[in-house]
This record gives C-alpha cells, structure tokens and sequence, in this order.
C-alpha cells in the first residue's frame, strides 16, 4: 500500500470513528467474536455483500450508505451485549439474527415507536443510537458542534441536544437523557 492509499485508509477509519464512535473494522470484529460468526455469515446479516463488508472493515470505504444496514448494525450491537450479559442464550441470538437479517430498517422515527424490549418499554439506548445515527449519517460530529455552537446564542436547548445526541458517546446521551426524566 502505498502512501496515499495509507493516508485514505486513515481518513475513512478517523471517518469511521467520528460516525459511528470507532473504525468499522473493531465493531465488526467484535460482533463476528460476541456472536460467533464469520464475515460471510456477518455479511449476509447485514445484508452486504462480502467485499463491501470486506472495504468497510479495511478502511477502504468510510460509511454505511443504507440506513437500514446501519440499524442492522445497531441491532447487532445489542443482541451481542444481551449475549455477553446472558440474557440471550447463542440459540435465542441465531434466532435473532434471522429476523434482524429480515429487517428492512425504514424510517428511523417511525422504526423507534415500533422496537421494544421484551418488556415493552422501549429502549432508551436503542433510541439514543437511533437518533445519533440519524445525525451522523447526515453529518460529522466536527460539523455537528460546529452547528451546536453557531444554534447557542438563540437555541441553547437544541444546541445541547446536538451537543449531547449528534457528537458525543452513546453512553453519555442515555445518561443526559435519564437526568431529564427525573
């Protein structure tokens, strides 16, 4: 690899990290290790093609270009931390992969009010991710501050919301989001 395709590799991965909070190569890895499966199988999952998948995971290509593949990816993070906290069983997450498989994404919105828990509350977590995929497919968390400071002045409520939801982690948004609820 030559220097430039270095440097391109590098952007896609800072890319990579910047919308979906790490390169695609350690998420994917990751889920192929928590779910015991294969690039092919992951692939397929996801509904990519291998070589895509392949691109993505190596930094040759940046982003997710489908939503639907992103929220499949989403679906995947927390069926694997639902396996690792032993919630599902690995029989329990085949059959979950099938329908997550199945899934056709649609909008992000509408999708939410629809996805809940076994209980049937909704999953904060999973709507926080919902949310910050939506902003991150639109835009890079730089350019999200960017619009959270330019909104303060005149905004400071939507400008924390962009702040919280559209750049920073995942974890922190659930836990901004559960302060507000008290």
């Amino acid at each position: 690899m030559d220097a430039a395709q270095q440097e391109a590799t590098a952007r896609a991965r800072e890319l990579q990290r910047s919308w979906y909070g790490e390169p695609l190569g350690a998420l994917f890895r990751r889920l192929i290790d928590d779910l015991g499966l294969n690039q092919a199988r992951l692939a397929a999952v996801l509904g990519l093609s291998a070589p895509m998948l392949s691109q993505l995971m190596s930094g040759q290509r940046a982003k997710i270009g489908n939503p639907a593949v992103v929220q499949r990816v989403q679906a995947l993070q927390e069926l694997a931390g639902q396996v690792a906290d032993g919630s599902v069983s690995a029989a329990e997450a085949t059959d979950r992969m099938e329908e997550i498989k199945k899934t056709a994404g649609g909008s992000v919105l509408n999708n939410t009010a629809q996805q809940t828990s076994s209980t049937g509350a909704t999953t904060v977590r999973r709507v926080v991710r919902e949310i910050q995929s939506l902003l991150r497919s639109v835009s890079d968390a730089g350019d999200i501050i960017d619009a959270a400071n330019t909104l303060a002045p005149t905004h400071p409520e939507l400008a924390e919301f962009l702040r919280v939801y559209g750049a920073g982690r995942t974890a922190d948004a659930v836990a901004h989001y559960e302060g507000h609820q008290n």
